[in-house]
């Protein structure tokens, strides 16, 4: 038997008054935590829910995410974690594509209206049998007629459940995609790919009882559910769990709770970096007890990534995976030599490999596409065997990704497959472009796309934020991209925003860059 939920069961049975999560000014110990998560499970088999079925959950970092999280996967159910900022239409979609029996959400908060939204999708989905609104209060009544709170659903309901026996091939959690080609796709995950992997992040991080790991990542995203919560679970740590990220109020928080662990994409460090910059932030309660940040979701820049280490004098280890490898596929090992750039070396028990168009291998520092193979990767898209067959071909799994492996196995990621430029024949790659900008005394953040040109086929396009009280023209930008490039690679446009847009998880948007 092996069900991802034993990693919530054992660290409750060994340290039950342990804090697992903080929210606010509440602290839930792993005992509670189980408990509610048995209480779900019960009221699971209660609706009907069978081994194997389908439950959406809906839910933003709360501590009912791991609730109803651990509780669906203690029933034998496989959990589908959606996207909050999903309108009706798509949950719908969401739901009908992973054929889920039940959604539980988070009701609507001020910005968010994931209720309402999520209440619409559910009525459009004919085979989606049941909803729960989840409130921020228990007690309070659900606005909806007829539909129950989870607090109605879990209040007669027994806080002991014999977790159904699972295998390790069983399913238990489907991620979706971000659908940047045609619609999402629903990757896979077996019990094993997702408890392995946060065995193995446990390893790298280093986490331990006592740990305080803060979550600002969303739980329902790859990184921060499993690199995160699952393995500070698996350890007995604890888990400050924060909603939204405020750069202000994530570096309070870091000093008040005493936090050793944070994990963030790069804007986040970028923006806390700013926020300190801008408020004169005395970094020392902040740095205190910080030890190790994890990043990853994107390239980190490494004029950030120098002066928050220099700043906070804690080491950004950076790591490399997708939602279809549970996510981790590299890292850079802490106990190991760490390369500036570089995503580290693969994972134990994970092989990646750098091949040509004709998924032929390449040789030692020359670009290709990134493949891998190993326990981490899914079980296949749900219910899509022909993109599966295409995106596992040859017994590797193709990530589109771009990157090279030097002489010593690290790994190096140049772009995206599908954001590289070719100007004039030769391929551009933005990260490095964005690299070389982010140098610029004057540039905050950078983003680089290609736009069609008559001349060269494509063209380079950069989109940059200037630093707080810093003043550049876009001429002046380019002109010093000439002297510090190649001729084919520097920007011939260059436009100055204020922000750039970027998904729930810190990612840039370049998609709605390109559409103007």
């Amino acid at each position: 038997m092996l069900n991802l939920s034993m990693l919530l069961e054992e660290s409750s049975r060994r340290s039950p008054a342990a804090e697992a999560f903080i929210f606010g000014d509440s602290r839930l110990t792993y005992a509670q935590v189980n408990g509610a998560a048995n209480q779900v499970a019960n009221g699971l088999v209660a609706l009907g829910i069978q081994p194997g079925d389908k439950v959406a959950l809906s839910c933003p970092n709360f501590p009912y995410f791991p609730m109803v999280y651990y509780g669906i996967l203690k029933a034998g159910a496989v959990v589908v974690p959606l996207n909050v900022l999903l309108k009706g239409r798509e949950v719908a979609y969401h739901l009908a594509d992973s054929d889920a029996k039940a959604l539980f959400c988070l009701q609507d908060i001020p910005g968010l209206p994931m209720g309402s939204e999520g209440y619409a999708g559910f009525q459009e989905t004919a085979g989606c049998e049941h909803f729960v609104l989840i409130t921020a209060d228990p007690r309070a009544a659900s606005p909806f007629e007829g539909v129950p709170t989870l607090g109605m659903f879990m209040a007669a309901q027994s806080p002991v459940f014999d977790t159904v026996q699972t295998g390790p091939q069983d399913s238990a959690v489907i991620l979706y995609t971000s659908g940047t080609t045609g619609q999402p796709k629903g990757a896979e995950l077996s019990h094993f790919n997702m408890f392995y992997n946060a065995v193995i992040s446990q390893d790298l991080l280093d986490t331990h009882p006592g740990d305080v790991q803060l979550i600002v990542l969303p739980v329902f995203h790859s990184m921060a559910q499993t690199v995160m919560m699952n393995s500070a679970i698996y350890a007995g740590a604890t888990n400050l769990l924060v909603p939204r990220f405020d750069p202000e109020m994530v570096l309070g928080l870091i000093g008040k709770e005493k936090v050793t662990i944070f994990g963030g994409v790069p804007t986040m460090y970028w923006a806390m970096l700013n926020t300190i910059d801008a408020t004169g932030m005395d970094v020392e309660p902040m740095k205190a007890h910080l030890r190790v940040c994890g990043a990853g979701g994107a390239s980190m820049p490494e004029a950030i990534m120098r002066r928050f280490e220099t700043l906070f004098d804690a080491q950004i280890l950076e790591g490399y995976g997708l939602s279809e490898t549970s996510p981790t596929v590299s890292f850079n090992d802490r106990r190991g030599m760490r390369k500036i750039n570089s995503v580290g070396q693969p994972v134990y028990g994970v092989q990646v490999r750098i091949v040509d168009g004709d998924d032929q291998p390449l040789p030692v520092n020359e670009v290709g596409e990134i493949v891998v193979r190993g326990h981490n990767v899914m079980k296949g898209y749900y219910k899509r065997p022909e993109a599966t067959a295409e995106a596992m071909r040859g017994g590797w799994f193709h990530t589109g990704d771009l990157g090279k492996i030097d002489e010593d196995g690290y790994i190096f990621i140049v772009d995206r497959l599908k954001d590289m430029v070719i100007r004039g024949g030769y391929n551009v790659y933005p990260r490095e472009v964005e690299e070389v900008l982010m140098t610029h005394p004057a540039v905050s953040l950078a983003a680089v796309i290609g736009i069609p040109d008559e001349k060269s086929g494509e063209e380079v396009k950069a989109f940059v934020v200037l630093k707080e009280s810093a003043s550049a023209e876009p001429e002046e930008i380019i002109n010093w991209c000439r002297e510090q490039m190649a001729a084919y690679k520097y920007p011939r446009v260059v436009e100055i925003r204020d922000t750039l847009p970027m998904t729930a998880t810190g990612k840039i948007l370049k998609s709605q860059l390109k559409e103007g």
